[in-house]
């Protein structure tokens, strides 16, 4: 069986090596500080956008990378053989570099020499163009040349074979750039999932047909057009190439199982939910839907919990919240116990920051625990519902959401289990007294918890300088999970919140104390540098999860060097010249503030 390591390995060093020549760049963070369009990094492409529209990027014109991503669209998916909410995307890129005879050439020698698939289980897609787009004819002629014959190509419309940002040539918006694009598909035979749907051509089966029996393991977007106005596309200067392939995926197609659950990503995780729940994968459908649902959620939540992320009512929180608690939702329907693993993610080498094993299970833990009660009450009422055949109504449901923390996806979820289904009407009256809901929260916060600093007197910089040197300290003593969930700074104190499941001990809080009181006295020089986004986060600068950046950020440095600094943090200033101007501190108090966050109150200290 090949490991998710040596995968990794062999596609990036293929595309390092003569005469490719790529350059590997870091990953970016599963959140992105600087694309207000997305919670999550769903696609390695997202951070490379300003340069897909034609700005340098200072590694060159030729990137891999291996990117891990979320994608909430597929979570109703996950639960069959294929889709997970997280997963690794391989990515290449060109910037106006080769284009679709270099591209696909090298993928196609990728998947069938460096990996051995067999090139007779290959299928390819291409655009069948439409009113704005011609077909895409070039790259029909380079996968005939490479050896694929034309009843494994197919011509699909732009809802299969077309990128952009927001849809088809005709659905993009002003100013966005898209192209057509290839995809790659591996075919696990007649025999699996096909069947009679319908189809192009007469076909019974085809590589979209999504029935099990194709999986898709690579795209190769070729991005060559913006839109300029409404009915009309120019072709760009430059002509980009971004493909991606799910890690997950090519790893099925390589070990030949159409179940992604089956491979060595999963393998461990399947193993010891197979133990804790004395069932056996492989042997009963159900049950391997809800196995499959709890090991992707745990790998997600394992992810989102090493980004700094807790569970909460809102944003990624939220995202993190409703898959812990869709876990347990499952464990309960295979066991009277519940249980979500901790899952390993850095073993199997995946990209991400590292965190304390301690600290992900206690952040579970705790979601856990609350959930319980949540879960009991909630089910009382839905099951009493049921029971006496009352209508369930969007009202009832939002209720049971809002006094009970219920989720809305549980609920109906729960419901068709159970053969009752939502009407529309009811779905729409939900969301009205959620959104209804969600104004009376922003009303009742605005203007109670301000980030940064209240004003800019002396004291209030001298703190919020002294506030850089504690987010450091506290990422030493207590682990790198440690990030900023909010601050606000005033001329007599400086209140910071973080994530950690709970408040630190006595000893923790002596050692940060003196860490920063320490950096204070070496009198150390504050510094800034501008630079563009990605630099900045591959530096492993610190920054705040819930602000977004633009393209270029200022990054404030602590220490004699930037390779040395004590603190590097995005940061729009301002800042003292030098730690000895801020004067000793001391942590006047702390305080837990919700699940998993933690409030620290700094002061001088007088």
């Amino acid at each position: 069986m090949t490991t998710a390591k040596q995968l990794r390995k062999k596609y990036i060093n293929f595309f390092k090596l003569d005469p490719r020549n790529h350059v590997e760049i870091a990953p970016a963070p599963l959140v992105l500080e600087n694309d207000p369009t997305t919670l999550f990094t769903s696609a390695g492409m997202q951070p490379l956008v300003p340069y897909l529209m034609g700005r340098p990027h200072p590694k060159g014109k030729r990137l891999v990378d291996s990117q891990p991503s979320i994608r909430l669209g597929d979570i109703e998916e996950v639960g069959d053989n294929r889709h997970t909410t997280f997963f690794e995307m391989l990515g290449n890129w060109s910037l106006g570099d080769y284009f679709k005879e270099e591209q696909l050439s090298w993928i196609f020698e990728f998947f069938t020499k460096e990996l051995g698939l067999p090139k007779q289980r290959l299928w390819v897609t291409v655009f069948e163009g439409d009113s704005q787009v011609p077909r895409d004819q070039e790259s029909f002629e380079i996968w005939k040349k490479i050896g694929i014959p034309e009843s494994r190509i197919i011509f699909y419309p732009a809802s299969k074979n077309w990128w952009s940002m927001t849809g088809s040539p005709s659905e993009m918006q002003v100013g966005h750039i898209g192209g057509p694009d290839s995809e790659v598909f591996f075919d696990f035979g007649e025999d699996m999932g096909f069947h009679e749907k319908s189809n192009l051509s007469g076909m019974k089966c085809h590589p979209n047909c999504d029935c099990g029996r194709f999986l898709e393991i690579g795209n190769s977007v070729f991005i060559q057009y913006i839109k300029i106005s409404e009915g009309q596309l120019k072709e760009l200067p430059q002509k980009n190439v971004d493909f991606g392939g799910g890690l997950e995926r090519i790893l099925a197609s390589v070990d030949n199982t159409p179940d992604v659950f089956s491979t060595d990503s999963f393998k461990e995780i399947i193993g010891e939910l197979e133990e804790r729940f004395r069932v056996k994968y492989g042997k009963d459908e159900s049950i391997d839907r809800s196995l499959r649902i709890i090991a992707d959620h745990a790998r997600a939540s394992t992810a989102l919990i090493s980004c700094g992320i807790t569970p909460s009512n809102k944003a990624h929180g939220y995202v993190l919240r409703r898959l812990i608690r869709r876990s347990i939702v499952h464990a309960k329907r295979l066991s009277d116990q519940i249980f979500m693993p901790f899952v390993d993610l850095w073993s199997c080498g995946v990209p991400i920051s590292r965190v304390d094993r301690e600290y992900v299970k206690k952040v579970l833990d705790e979601e856990i625990e609350k959930f319980e009660r949540v879960l009991e009450t909630g089910m009382k009422k839905i099951s009493t519902i049921i029971k006496n055949k009352e209508r369930i109504s969007g009202k009832v449901a939002f209720d049971l959401y809002q006094s009970e923390g219920f989720p809305i996806e549980l609920t109906l979820e729960i419901l068709r289990d159970h053969g009752v289904e939502l009407s529309q009407k009811d779905k729409a009256l939900f969301q009205e007294e959620f959104e209804k809901h969600k104004e009376r929260s922003r009303t009742t916060s605005a203007g109670i918890f301000k980030g940064g600093l209240a004003d800019d007197s002396s004291q209030t910089i001298r703190l919020h300088t002294a506030t850089h040197l504690l987010l450091a300290s506290l990422r030493k003593v207590v682990g790198d999970h440690v990030v900023q969930k909010g601050q606000n700074i005033t001329r007599e104190r400086s209140r910071f919140d973080f994530p950690n499941p709970e408040k630190l001990t006595d000893e923790q809080l002596r050692k940060v104390e003196e860490m920063v009181n320490k950096a204070i006295e070496e009198d150390l020089p504050v510094e800034y540098q501008v630079m563009p986004i990605n630099d900045a986060l591959s530096s492993g600068a610190i920054h705040a999860f819930d602000e977004r950046y633009g393209d270029t950020v200022k990054v404030y440095f602590i220490g004699r060097s930037w390779k040395d600094a004590f603190s590097r943090e995005f940061c729009g200033g301002p800042h003292v010249k030098s730690t000895g101007e801020i004067g000793r501190v001391r942590i006047k108090k702390q305080e837990k503030i919700g699940l998993g966050l933690v409030r620290i109150y700094l002061a001088f200290d007088k």
